[in-house]
């Protein structure tokens, strides 16, 4: 297995097979010990490289540091033609690297600009040096970004960002002044790039320009606001177009940049499984937060996480609607969150209905979610504790999906459930929920603390208080996401982080009761999304506690 000759052999074969990504899926699942240098072999052969590129770069950026060991050599190694430059620097700025600066001022010299010139003497460089620059961590690049921000031929709004992942403040009201020449996602690039800075500096400069913008540029400007004061005010449900518009300038009107202390309003109390209340400047310790930008992407606001005091705890994903929903563990929160749930804890022993009372004692809890609207429903959830990922919904949702479509539902060998894990085990609905407007809409709550660090006395307690007819709940930070994934089959998700209540789920799980649950979602977000309602008031509908 690990005889070079035998790997480049099997490497070879892989490119040449009928369905070589495929083969090479299946291939780089074994890795065999050499795959890497094999790779380098190949991409050095003139013929090679030629005819295989694209499957040996996605080889190149799945085999971790080997991998990168090897775009190092290769990026290093004299008389690179233009088109395999290019290759190797956008493969690395995918990886993340962080090259050294020498050699990019190397390829800076000899590498043909992006519009036919050169990159030395002024023209425009081609993109993906100007994000290797950004991901260098040398300062020295700054004033060579810098003087891209006013040149429209030039990847400017990737310079923009470059100079943001550099922290360069000099050149913050630079770009923040350019934010009137600038439309689309390079608008959206010039704020994101305002927000990696960090610097109170661009605020003026935002606050001038959201009275001035068109109503398409306000969300751009509004978001960076939020993330450069800390201030985040509410604004009204479910506005869009020229209302959302106008409600964020009003918002910021006053030129106040200092966030106030958190207010729950406007609740309402419908029936004792419903309620809805507000937040206004909310502390946002838990809340969901676009990632920074990833290197060489097109799309500067695209994944998200639920953070807790800005730590990312679970990727939530893009927002694209055609994309697949996916979570994964990436941490877990300090104490301090666990502390905060715990506050509420006195009336969550036997909790059969909501009052505006018992809403009002958790104010200070509530005013720690992220400034919005949200609904607050009480109901008894069917749910099983799942650790293997074959049975996991993540993964049996595209069975379902085949059976919709006809097909035999035969999976390739390198679609593995694991692959679709989000990392940790969880809670899920038993079943679709059932009576939606979708076909499916799946469930699962997932947790906040380790699962292996669960007390099983805590849990024989809740049990024991099950049994005894009582119904202690868990509390729940949650949301609905639709989806419409590759455009052909619509899926929804009733998806939670659990915030207090792991040992009473557990315990509702093993005696097959449904699980009394408090969910609070955020709905009717500022650019106009609808909130997920309609998911909510058919999860209400089949799972709401009947009073």
């Amino acid at each position: 297995m690990g005889d070079h000759d035998t790997v480049r052999a099997r490497l070879r074969a892989a490119l040449r097979a009928d369905g070589p990504w495929t083969a090479l899926h299946l291939l780089n699942t074994d890795r065999p010990g050499p795959l890497a240098e094999a790779v380098e072999e190949l991409y050095r052969s003139e013929t090679d490289h030629t005819a295989f590129r694209p499957y040996l770069s996605w080889l190149l950026r799945s085999l971790g540091e080997p991998g990168d060991a090897v775009l190092l050599r290769l990026l290093a190694a004299p008389g690179l033609t233009a088109d395999s430059r290019q290759d190797l620097l956008r493969t690395s700025v995918a990886r993340g690297l962080r090259l050294p600066a020498e050699l990019l001022r190397t390829h800076a010299q000899d590498a043909p600009a992006s519009s036919g010139g050169n990159a030395g003497t002024g023209s425009s460089p081609a993109p993906e040096l100007v994000d290797a620059m950004g991901l260098s961590g040398d300062p020295s690049f700054a004033s060579y970004l810098g003087a891209l921000l006013g040149d429209p031929a030039a990847p400017r709004c990737r310079a923009a960002l470059a100079l943001g992942r550099l922290g360069a403040r000099a050149w913050t009201e630079p770009i923040a002044g350019r934010l009137s020449e600038v439309t689309g996602l390079d608008h959206t690039a010039f704020a994101v790039a305002l927000e990696l800075m960090d610097d109170p500096a661009a605020v003026p400069h935002l606050l001038r320009w959201l009275a001035e913008s068109g109503e398409e540029r306000v969300y751009d400007v509004h978001h960076a606001l939020v993330q450069l004061t800390g201030r985040d005010p509410l604004l009204p449900e479910r506005v869009s177009g020229a209302a959302y518009a106008a409600a964020v300038r009003a918002a910021w009107a006053d030129g106040r940049t200092e966030r106030a202390p958190a207010a729950v309003r406007d609740l309402v109390v419908e029936s004792g499984a419903l309620a809805r209340f507000s937040v206004d400047e909310g502390a946002g310790r838990i809340r969901f937060a676009f990632d920074p930008p990833s290197p060489g992407s097109s799309w500067p606001r695209w994944d998200r996480c639920l953070t807790f005091d800005r730590k990312p705890l679970y990727r939530v994903g893009s927002v694209c609607d055609t994309c697949e929903l996916g979570l994964t563990l990436l941490d877990w929160p300090d104490d301090e969150a666990a502390r905060i749930a715990a506050r509420m804890r006195g009336r969550l022993a036997d909790l059969d209905r909501l009052d505006t009372t018992l809403l009002a004692e958790w104010s200070p809890v509530l005013g720690e979610l992220e400034t919005g609207q949200y609904r607050a429903l009480l109901l008894d959830l069917p749910l099983e504790q799942v650790a293997e990922p074959s049975r996991s919904w993540w993964y049996r949702r595209a069975a379902a999906r085949a059976e919709e479509d006809g097909d035999d539902g035969n999976r390739p060998e390198y679609d593995r459930p694991g692959d679709y894990w989000p990392g940790v085990a969880h809670f899920q609905l038993t079943a679709p929920v059932p009576g939606g407007r979708v076909p499916f809409t799946y469930g699962a709550l997932l947790p906040s603390q380790p699962p292996e660090a669960l007390d099983p006395a805590a849990v024989a307690r809740h049990a024991a208080a099950v049994a005894a007819g009582k119904r202690p709940a868990a509390v729940v930070l949650g949301w609905i996401d639709d989806r419409y994934v590759e455009a052909l089959h619509e899926e929804r998700w009733l998806v939670g982080a659990i915030l207090d209540g792991h040992h009473r789920l557990a315990a509702y799980a093993a005696a097959g009761v449904p699980a009394r649950v408090l969910l609070l979602a955020r709905v009717g977000e500022g650019s106009g999304a609808d909130g997920g309602l309609e998911g909510l008031a058919e999860v209400a509908a089949a799972y709401g506690c009947r009073e």
